[in-house]
C-alpha cells in the first residue's frame, strides 16, 4: 500500500491495514455528512416544505400510497392533474420514488417512529445523496483503488449539478435515481470481473429499480451494451463477459417490462435495440467459440465469415424493416438529450 511518509517498522501489516480501513470509514462518513448537510440549508433557514411543481405531484401521490396502500395508489385516478382530463396515475408515472418513500414510512411506523410522510419526502434526496457517495466510492474502488474512490465520493457529494436536483424538498425522480445509476454500474463491473451470475442478477434487479424510478434508465440501457461491445472489439471476449451480460440483460429486460409505464418499450423502441443487438452478438460469439473447438482453423474461418455476413445483413434489414413498419419506435428526445452536453 503506498504511503505518504515512512511507516514505523514496529507496526504489523495487520495494524496498518486496520488503521487504513478505519481512516477510510471516517473519511467516507465525513463525506456523507457533508453531502447531507450541503442539501439542508432550505430546511434549516425556512421550514420542511416540498417545492417545485413535479415534487408536489410526487408528494401527493406518495401521500395516497402511504394512507391507502399500494393497490389504491396503483389504481388512483387524479381528477386535479392534467385538468380537465384527469390522470390515471398508476399507468403514467415511474413509481419507484413513491414506493421507496412508502417503504421507509411503513418501516418507521413498524418500529413505532411516527414520522410524517411529508418529512420523509423532504429529506429523502439528502439521505440518498449519502448513499450515492458510498456507491460512487464502491464503483471507483472497483475500477482503481480506495483512494480514488474517496476522491470520487467527495466530488459527487458536493458537485453543484447533483446538489441542484437533490436538495431537501426537491422530491423528484433524481432523488434516488443517481444512487441507483452508480450502484448498477458498480454491480455490472463486479459481475464482469468475477463472471458472476449472482452479481449480474443483482445488477438486473437494481436496473429494474432504476427503470421504475426514472426515465433516464436509458443511459444504463445503452452504456452497458457499449461497454460490452467495446470489449468484443478489443478481443477481450470471455466467459465472464458472457455470463455477466446475459444474466443482466435477460433478467433486467423481463423485470423492466413489468413497469406499466414502460411496458413493451424494451423490445419495441430504438433506444433498447443496442442492448438487444449486443445480447444477440454475444450468443453468436459464444456459439462461434464452441464451433471453433470442434473444427479445423480453415473451416472455422469460412464458417465465421459466412455466418457474420449473413446474420449482420439479416439483422440490419430486420431492424430497418421493423422500424419502417412502426413496430420499433424511433429515437426519442430523451435519448438525444443524454448526448447533448452543450
Amino acid at each position: 500500500m503506498p504511503a505518504a511518509y515512512t511507516l514505523p517498522t514496529n507496526l504489523s501489516p495487520t495494524t496498518v491495514a486496520n488503521t487504513a480501513s478505519l481512516i477510510r470509514i471516517v473519511a467516507l462518513s465525513l463525506i456523507s455528512g457533508a453531502a447531507i448537510a450541503s442539501r439542508l440549508f432550505a430546511v434549516i433557514n425556512f421550514e420542511s416544505i416540498i417545492h417545485e411543481f413535479d415534487p408536489w405531484f410526487n408528494y401527493r401521490a406518495t401521500r395516497v400510497l402511504a394512507s391507502k396502500g399500494f393497490y389504491e395508489f396503483w389504481n388512483w385516478f387524479d381528477p386535479t392533474a392534467w385538468y380537465p382530463l384527469g390522470r390515471v396515475v398508476g399507468g403514467t408515472v415511474y413509481p419507484g420514488l413513491m414506493a421507496t418513500s412508502g417503504v421507509i414510512y411503513n418501516l418507521l411506523h413498524a418500529i413505532n417512529l411516527p414520522v410524517d410522510i411529508r418529512n420523509i419526502c423532504v429529506l429523502l434526496a439528502p439521505g440518498f445523496s449519502a448513499l450515492t457517495a458510498w456507491a460512487t466510492y464502491q464503483f471507483t474502488k472497483e475500477m482503481k483503488d480506495a483512494s480514488a474512490g474517496l476522491l470520487a465520493a467527495a466530488f459527487i457529494g458536493i458537485v453543484p449539478g447533483y446538489i441542484s436536483r437533490s436538495v431537501a424538498g426537491s422530491y423528484d425522480n433524481e432523488a434516488i435515481a443517481i444512487f441507483l445509476l452508480m450502484f448498477t454500474f458498480f454491480l455490472w463491473i463486479k459481475a464482469l470481473k468475477q463472471g458472476s451470475a449472482l452479481f449480474g442478477t443483482l445488477a438486473a434487479l437494481f436496473y429494474f429499480y432504476m427503470v421504475a424510478a426514472w426515465g433516464g434508465y436509458a443511459f444504463i440501457t445503452n452504456m452497458i451494451p457499449i461497454h460490452a461491445f467495446v470489449l468484443l472489439l478489443m478481443g477481450r471476449y470471455s466467459g465472464r463477459l458472457y455470463v455477466a451480460y446475459s444474466s443482466w440483460y435477460a433478467i433486467g429486460t423481463l423485470a423492466s417490462m413489468q413497469v406499466p409505464f414502460v411496458g413493451f418499450q424494451p423490445v419495441r423502441t430504438s433506444e433498447h435495440m443496442a442492448a438487444l443487438g449486443v445480447f444477440g452478438l454475444l450468443q453468436i460469439v459464444a456459439f462461434a467459440q464452441l464451433v471453433r473447438s470442434h473444427v479445423s482453423s480453415q473451416q472455422f474461418q469460412s464458417i465465421v465469415i459466412a455466418g457474420v455476413v449473413t446474420i449482420g445483413i439479416l439483422g440490419a434489414l430486420a431492424i430497418v424493416g421493423l422500424t419502417y413498419k412502426g413496430w420499433i419506435a424511433p429515437w426519442t428526445g430523451r435519448f438525444y438529450s443524454l448526448w447533448d452536453t452543450g
